[in-house]
């Protein structure tokens, strides 16, 4: 009984890890093997996923879709690439979103942010004015620590994304022809 538990419970791992890689081939590797297969060069797509990257962790909740469809025409990147990028780090967003803060009131010698939900109503409550004006300058701190770290953050990820890149295309360029 123990042995056929333990197969079994194999055979769902095995399973959750084919599932998983599936995913990642369907929605990351797939698309992008898709816009090489048209004619995006590694260099742009390097570029695109890197600053979808970074504006994807900005620090000004619910505002990285947007952002990252008006700064990819400014630089001619694909937008395509860019919102994939931007896609798979919102879970990273969220988890920087209290590191940018605190850094921001660390740099900027302000008070610290209370993090706690009951403070913060509480302080709205209390005194709305005053406690918006304290959030806007929390959330100003933190995009300037961002921006500083953006402009190191993107050209290292289009260094480190530009030969995975031009490996993809290289082995797209070795592809037999199927024909259907």
């Amino acid at each position: 009984m123990l042995l056929e538990f333990t197969v079994c419970r194999n055979r769902y791992a095995q399973k959750t890890v084919l599932e998983e890689t599936n995913f990642i081939r369907r929605r990351v590797v797939g698309p992008i093997l898709q816009l090489l297969r048209i004619g995006a060069t590694p260099e742009r797509l390097a570029w695109s996923i890197a600053v979808g990257v970074v504006i994807g962790v900005n620090p000004l909740l619910g505002s990285t879709t947007v952002l990252a469809l008006a700064v990819t025409p400014l630089f001619r990147l694909n937008v395509v690439a860019s919102q994939l990028g931007n896609h798979l780090v919102y879970p990273l967003e969220l988890l920087l979103f209290p590191v940018f803060i605190r850094v921001g009131s660390l740099l900027f010698r302000t008070e610290k942010m209370p993090l706690e939900l009951p403070a913060i109503f509480r302080a709205v409550k209390l005194h709305p004015w005053q406690t918006t004006r304290l959030l806007w300058s929390w959330e100003w701190h933190a995009l300037v620590v961002w921006v500083m770290v953006a402009a190191v953050v993107a050209p290292l990820l289009k260094m480190l994304l530009k030969p995975v890149l031009e490996r993809m295309l290289d082995r797209l360029h070795h592809e037999p022809i199927v024909e259907k």
